[in-house]
């Protein structure tokens, strides 16, 4: 419908998706509406691998596994309203006809999928209200792959209209929330996931992230990501607020509760040759001497990444980042601190070639009326303005407030939509800056075999209150960084913010830091904070996946024999 009449369409469509959603819960099978038992708390408790042997030794029954983690999928989804299409029943019905190989390396686990995973029979609206009502025909590769390797798709989670911000809210789904305190976001784009992923409702799941969007979740929730290189894992047959970008690529990638899953699950799904269903998967085995080498290496060489330059990281966020340097090194590791090449241009580069239509494209698809994400407008508000305008306001803090960070993002000469020569020149600085990293890696190694990983905080501070986003939009310098780079990167929660040790210092002054330091630092209460998971960057180099799931393990081990082992929420009561 022309707008403004479509705002009505708009407001039926919201209505309902949040009545169909209802009606699935209230309708789902009779063993649903019963107590968590026994026999249920252990399955809940098990890892994947275990669970994989038992279904496939008749040991455990797949339905079983499903309506453990449903019963509490649903009260997560109560809780957090972390959950977009119920399809347990579906799943039920896969099962019995079956559509599931329970032969293969992930028999019987239930798997929650982003929203934007297509699924056949079920929507992926993105959260906006013009994609609803249109049902995916056929299953995507991803879900493909997966029924093959015996998972069953039970939930899809909440992720913002954009896609393009660390809380997950749209009008169609509503405003996914913290499990750990309902104030706060959960991340996004893949929020819902891991607010799930948090409670206890899944084990395992799969998101996209194309500045952070699995490692922030992870950051703010407490769970484990791990944020692959392009090619290495299938994207065909999801949905995108962004069809064509590829400037910053995104990438799909797995999400889990523990790390013995999240390594389990990475491992499984490729060695099912993921190439075989997506053509833009290479094909690259598994490379389990990769995984033991690094697994069993007696010393690793680890830099300590403490700032972006841009915003320096929280207390809580540094402290996070101590912890795992000290275990590391009590450990017996070569732990030292490092200045890679200046992270603020990746900033700029990436910002840039992210924004090159000047937001065009996921605004085309707003019906009127529909809320837009709060960072995103503000990117599109400042593309529109006319470029003298522009100007006027980059001069203001190039030359007034001498703030040169903020000036270099919002430099009128670049921040605006883009044509195909400029397209191509970001590109072109994004490949040299591609060298500058590969060259500064290897310096650090005798024979060019360079660092080991990287450790970095993965965002300057904890989860952002609601609306956070309004001005802490362009603090995500920490993530941005290795999607540029296109390097492996996973997420290891460490602690939980302290309102004590995690206070800012008394002589601390907002208004000396540069724009987008101001904008984190808005957010940042270690009171309000209290409790909040904070967790450390592990990065490698592109397509090296399975040596950063051996080096995140050997932190945890390392955190471990420290007697500082991250605690997951415990599974309520039910």
């Amino acid at each position: 419908m022309i707008p403004p009449f479509d705002y009505f369409d708009h407001i039926r469509a919201c209505k309902r998706k949040q009545n169909e959603r209802a009606s699935r819960i209230a309708t789902l099978p009779r063993p649903y509406l019963y107590p968590l038992g026994p026999s249920e708390r252990d399955i809940l408790n098990e890892d994947i691998e275990d669970l994989v042997n038992d279904v496939q030794n008749g040991e455990k029954k797949a339905v079983d596994v499903l309506r453990a983690y449903g019963k509490v999928a649903i009260k997560a989804q109560e809780s957090t309203n972390c959950v977009t299409e119920v399809m347990l029943s579906s799943a039920e019905t896969w099962l019995e006809r079956g559509d599931i190989n329970l032969k293969g390396p992930l028999a019987g686990i239930p798997v929650s999928l982003k929203d934007s995973i297509g699924v056949a029979g079920f929507d992926s609206s993105v959260g906006y209200s013009c994609n609803t009502g249109k049902p995916v025909k056929t299953d995507g590769a991803i879900v493909r792959m997966l029924k093959d390797a015996g998972a069953v798709p039970f939930v899809k989670t909440a992720l913002p209209v954009t896609l393009l911000s660390f809380e997950s809210f749209n009008d169609v789904w509503g405003r996914a929330l913290n499990p750990h305190n309902p104030k706060y976001s959960p991340g996004g784009s893949t929020g819902g996931e891991g607010a799930l992923l948090a409670f206890g409702g899944s084990r395992i799941g799969i998101g996209s992230d194309v500045a952070g969007s699995v490692r922030a979740p992870a950051h703010y929730s407490g769970c484990y990501s791990l944020r692959c290189s392009t090619g290495r894992w299938p994207k065909l047959g999801v949905s995108t607020s962004m069809p064509g970008q590829e400037g910053i690529a995104s990438v799909f990638s797995p999400m889990a509760r523990t790390l013995s899953d999240l390594t389990y699950f990475t491992r499984s799904l490729i060695q099912m040759q993921p190439w075989k269903y997506d053509p833009s998967v290479h094909p690259l085995a598994w490379r389990s001497e990769i995984e033991s080498e690094y697994r069993d290496r007696k010393q690793l060489k680890v830099g300590i990444m403490r700032t972006d330059t841009v915003v320096d990281p929280s207390p809580a966020c540094a402290r996070a980042l101590d912890m795992a340097a000290s275990a590391l090194r009590d450990a017996g590791h070569a732990v030292f601190d490092i200045s890679p090449p200046d992270p603020t241009e990746a900033l700029v580069i990436a910002s840039n070639l992210l924004n090159a239509d000047g937001t065009k494209t996921f605004r085309s698809f707003f019906r009127t009326g529909e809320t837009d994400d709060a960072g995103a407008r503000q990117f599109g508000r400042y593309m529109r303005l006319p470029r003298l305008v522009k100007w006027f306001y980059w001069a203001y803090y190039r030359y007034i407030k001498h703030d040169n960070i903020w000036a270099a993002l919002i430099n009128p000469w670049h921040w605006h939509a883009k044509s195909a020569y400029e397209q191509w020149q970001w590109v072109a600085k994004r490949e040299l800056y591609k060298v500058k990293w590969h060259e500064w890696w290897n310096s650090h190694g005798t024979f060019g075999d360079g660092l080991d990983v990287i450790l970095t905080p993965p965002n300057a501070t904890p989860a952002v209150p609601h609306g956070g986003m309004s001005s802490a939009a362009s603090a995500c310098g920490y993530t941005f960084l290795f999607n540029i780079l296109d390097y492996a990167a996973g997420i290891v929660p460490v602690t939980h913010v302290d309102p004590i040790i995690d206070a800012l210092p008394i002589d601390f002054n907002i208004r000396k830091l540069n724009g987008v330091a101001q904008g984190a630092y808005k957010q940042y209460s270690a009171i309000d904070m209290s409790g909040l998971p904070v967790a450390v960057q592990v990065v490698g180099r592109r397509l090296e996946e399975e040596k950063v799931l051996s080096c995140m393990q050997r932190l945890e081990d390392a955190l471990e024999a420290k007697g500082d082992r991250y605690k997951l929420l415990e599974v309520p009561e039910m």
